[in-house]
């Protein structure tokens, strides 16, 4: 049996991506990695920000929809991301930093039994700082040496992803006896899993809460997506998806990786994708994200979509 070895990227919504390109480039100082669009709409820009390649695991993507209106809060949805920086201090530099550029943030506290600092960007996507405390990370996580952030507090990579859910048990069952997630802590209401145990850069809190189902919006999280190795993980797990009886897209090939897409019990969107070829395929290292790059069966419409995106730089 393959085992999952952490994240692999997260999909949001935002509404304007002249803000959103400025918050997570000039604020959060992560490296925009590639500027494309929505393979399945291409009238939508589709952003990656990460580490100096936009390595699995380090992947922030956002989706932009000119037109979308406001997120209400709810369950059944992914509700928070963590991001691993390097220190406690780290965090305390990222108060101070989040309070001179007015970002909405609240106290250093625990989190999932780490250091935290929770924070919000301009449409309300909520986020938290985690204290990595020293711990190993990927060894390909690279970091992005013009970020505007010093190396001794720059964010590392994703750490741990919320799901709040109305049956707790049937995700918890999709992640431990589907994934093989190794159970670390739990509550009456919460339970946290990892991919790798002992290990925050796939870890996964999922937290019980009844009421509405959450009306996804600007600032919202689309879908979370977990790493596998090559093509040959990926058809694995793509029997196992349909043996337990959920429905997927079955493989599709998005150029920088391939993937396929499922929804779990309480609705909860993953995607299970590949390490490569990645985002070096159709770019060098040194023009990662700027230029707008198509894959190969869009390039023909370049102008066409060229026409209706508003530049964001």
């Amino acid at each position: 049996m393959y085992k999952i070895p952490g994240h692999h990227h997260i999909s949001m919504i935002t509404k304007d991506a002249q803000i959103n390109n400025h918050f997570y480039q000039n604020v959060l100082g992560l490296r925009r990695v590639k500027k494309t669009v929505n393979q399945d709409d291409p009238s939508m820009y589709h952003l990656f920000y990460g580490d100096l390649t936009g390595s699995a695991g380090t992947e922030l993507s956002f989706f932009e929809m000119p037109y979308v209106g406001r997120t209400y809060r709810g369950t059944n949805a992914i509700t928070q991301i963590g991001l691993l920086v390097p220190t406690v201090e780290s965090l305390e530099y990222w108060k101070k930093r989040f309070e001179s550029m007015d970002v909405k943030h609240g106290e250093i506290t625990k989190y999932a039994g780490r250091d935290a600092l929770h924070f919000e960007d301009s449409e309300g996507l909520r986020m938290v700082l985690l204290n990595n405390n020293g711990e190993s990370v990927p060894e390909y996580w690279m970091s992005w040496k013009e970020s505007v952030i010093k190396e001794k507090h720059r964010i590392l990579g994703m750490g741990t992803v919320e799901l709040t859910v109305r049956h707790l048990e049937k995700t918890a069952k999709t992640l431990r006896d589907m994934f093989g997630y190794v159970e670390v802590g739990r509550t009456d209401s919460e339970v946290i899993y990892q991919s790798v145990e002992g290990q925050s850069f796939g870890e996964i809190v999922i937290k019980q809460q009844d009421g509405k189902r959450e009306k996804p919006g600007r600032g919202s999280i689309h879908h979370l997506a977990i790493r596998v190795k090559n093509e040959e993980e990926l058809r694995y797990w793509e029997g196992v998806v349909k043996e337990r009886g959920f429905h997927s897209t079955g493989i599709v090939n998005r150029f920088y990786f391939k993937s396929l897409y499922f929804l779990e019990s309480n609705g909860i969107l993953f995607e299970i994708a590949t390490d490569g070829p990645g985002f070096t395929v159709d770019s060098t290292v040194e023009e990662l994200g700027i230029a707008l790059d198509l894959p190969p069966f869009l390039e023909e419409r370049r102008a066409e979509i060229e026409a209706k995106l508003e530049p964001i730089d």
